[in-house]
């Protein structure tokens, strides 16, 4: 299953939608202006939530967590390495593989694809597209796949701030 996600530019606070291959809205996001943290909620096209990626507060890197149906399937952290960044999947034993600052990553179990995701260059804004191998991995892959973004943003508007003071 493809899935496109296409943020908006100039959108106050976080709110796109997941297309599928032919462009029908699968899933909607909408991020909380005013909250200690991040949140992203994933919802159906019935507007009923599926997903919750949120900021574990007070961490030295950022931490996300992914709720799926309430319950927490998994943590998304950046490990600091000597030479690259590496994300860490724990609760699923998922791993991530590839160029995620670059966006060009796939998500593994035991050597089995769950998601290859891949940025595309020439559009206005970010867009994304998720090739997703099992159906039943969806909603999970998705939330991940926006816990890591999440954890990238975090990562450079901790950069801006450094670099202004």
């Amino acid at each position: 299953m493809k899935l496109y996600i296409k943020q908006k530019v100039f959108a106050i606070g976080d709110k796109f939608s997941v297309t599928d291959a032919e462009g029908q809205i699968r899933y909607t996001v909408e991020g909380e202006l005013i909250s200690l943290g991040k949140r992203l909620h994933i919802f159906d096209s019935s507007h009923r939530e599926l997903a919750l990626v949120k900021q574990k507060l007070l961490t030295l890197l950022p931490r996300f967590l992914v709720l799926v149906n309430g319950q927490e399937t998994a943590q998304i952290a950046r490990k600091m390495t000597m030479f690259r960044s590496k994300f860490l999947v724990e609760g699923l034993g998922w791993e991530v593989i590839g160029e995620v600052l670059q966006h060009d990553y796939t998500i593994r179990d035991n050597g089995r694809t769950i998601a290859a995701i891949h940025k595309k260059w020439m559009s206005w804004g970010d867009s994304y597209e998720m090739d997703i191998a099992d159906d039943a991995d969806e909603i999970t892959a998705l939330a991940v796949v926006l816990a890591i973004d999440a954890v990238l943003d975090a990562d450079q508007a901790a950069a801006s701030a450094a670099s202004s003071n």
